[in-house]
């Protein structure tokens, strides 16, 4: 007789599975309210005790009082942040994944997972320019990508560098970077070198400026850049950043995780050329490639460098690299700094394989043109303006007159209709509006809706 804990409920399977059918199906996902659903905290006193709850007692708790409580992140009319809008393929696969117990921690344990999700880092490194042989892993988001990755960096600076005291190499960076380069770099104890930027984009004349007016240029091991900033989607000069890295033995790491998947737009991924010159290289499926949370491809120019700084030894693992097969090399636990992990590539696989890569450009460039469409239509409206060029799917703009205030009253009442979820955002200082593009089923009316909302 098993564990009681272990028993199956068929019928609280079905109602799951019924629950999950209905999120499918549903054409488009409502918004639902997030924190203007307010949930009474005595509501849930009790429900850890020490002889459990009924099971669909608190299945119809969640449905009723705590999902509404959560903004849909793929929902056509989440257009903050950056958005989620996983095919209903990669969805139904993640169940698959889950039921399934898919441990994708090393190919001793997991080579049908390492193989599937190799093909998927093998076409994106493809894409990228990257050469045969790059590879890596997926990890849970860019933040610990861009980590992993920095951590192999800052290690093969320091190894080039070794009259250096290993706390005095530097990698140099833009103020548009990502939050998680600089907490990053916090972590591994590595110093940046801000470079200004050109109308916030890092070029390689700005490096060039800022390492002949250093007074320790040798310091700096690595070069990181960004492909489409988080909130303006601006495309750094790969290019000149990379040719410059390469010219002069420094790491270059490209953090795509939003705009990266811009090598699948047409118009766009000329913008990524430089790609090729990179030694790592992230992009998120989460975002616009869309594959469920949580889920970045981290791909390595070398990945035999990336292993023997990131491979976990302990007298336990020693079998996971003993095989005979050259595949024993090809552990995703080596390859950042995880161990332990879900077989998160693998939605992203299956939605690629099924839906095949022209579907793919096809959703991918939907955005780009609907950003080119909003801007338009701001352009030919007196109470908005632009406040940039658009670039990749995002649009900066703002309502003449409004204060910090007023924008933050206009995104709640948004929200509260369940028309869209909208946020302000600052920039140079200023607060202003944004929008997000990514889901492909995003309408024109839908924008134009959000853009008429802001004349009162």
């Amino acid at each position: 007789m098993g564990h009681q804990m272990f028993d199956y409920n068929a019928e609280l399977a079905n109602e799951v599975f019924d629950y999950c059918r209905d999120r499918l199906s549903m054409d488009p996902v409502p918004l639902d309210f997030g924190s203007l659903h307010p949930i009474a905290p005595s509501s849930m006193e009790g429900f850890i005790r020490p002889e459990g709850h009924d099971p669909d007692q608190i299945f119809a708790f969640f449905k009723e009082t705590l999902a509404p409580a959560v903004v849909s992140i793929d929902s056509p009319g989440f257009l903050a942040f950056i958005p989620n809008a996983p095919t209903k393929s990669s969805l139904l696969f993640d169940m698959v994944v889950a039921c399934s117990g898919l441990n994708g921690t090393s190919w001793l344990e997991s080579s049908g997972v390492v193989m599937a999700e190799n093909q998927a880092l093998e076409y994106l490194a493809g894409l990228a320019g990257m050469p045969a042989g790059s590879g890596g892993a997926f990890v849970s988001g860019g933040s610990l990508g861009n980590l992993s990755s920095l951590t192999v960096g800052r290690d093969v600076g320091r190894s080039k560098r070794s009259h250096l005291a290993p706390h005095e190499v530097r990698f140099a960076i833009s103020g548009d970077a990502h939050s998680s380069i600089a907490k990053a770099l916090h972590v591994l104890g590595v110093e940046p070198l801000v470079v200004a930027s050109s109308d916030h984009r890092f070029t390689r004349e700005g490096l060039e400026a800022a390492l002949a007016n250093d007074s320790h240029p040798d310091t700096v091991v690595g070069v990181v850049a960004t492909a489409g900033t988080t909130n303006a989607g601006i495309v750094d000069d790969l290019e000149g950043l990379g040719s410059y890295a390469r010219d002069h033995d420094l790491w270059f790491h490209v953090d795509g995780a939003y705009g990266g998947a811009a090598l699948f737009s047409p118009s766009e991924r000329h913008l990524f050329e430089g790609l090729r010159h990179a030694d790592s290289f992230i992009v998120d499926p989460h975002k616009w490639l869309f594959a469920p949370l949580d889920c970045c491809a981290l791909v390595y120019r070398n990945p035999t460098i990336a292993r023997k700084v990131l491979a976990q030894q302990a007298s336990y693992l020693d079998i996971l690299h003993a095989g005979d097969d050259a595949n024993y090399e090809w552990n995703p636990s080596d390859f950042a700094i995880h161990l332990s992990r879900r077989a998160r590539g693998l939605p992203f696989w299956y939605s690629l394989v099924t839906n095949g890569t022209a579907a793919y450009e096809s959703a991918v460039q939907a955005a780009v043109d609907l950003a080119k469409r909003a801007v338009e239509m701001i352009e030919s409206m007196d109470h908005v303006e632009m406040v940039r060029d658009s670039s990749l799917s995002i649009v900066l703009f703002r309502r003449k007159g409004w204060s910090d205030e007023r924008y933050t009253e206009w995104s709640h009442q948004l929200l509260r209709d369940q028309v869209a979820f909208v946020t302000p955002t600052k920039w140079e200082g200023e607060t202003v509006a944004r929008l997000a593009f990514l889901h492909p089923n995003t309408t024109e009316d839908l924008v134009r809706r959000i853009l008429d909302s802001m004349r009162d």
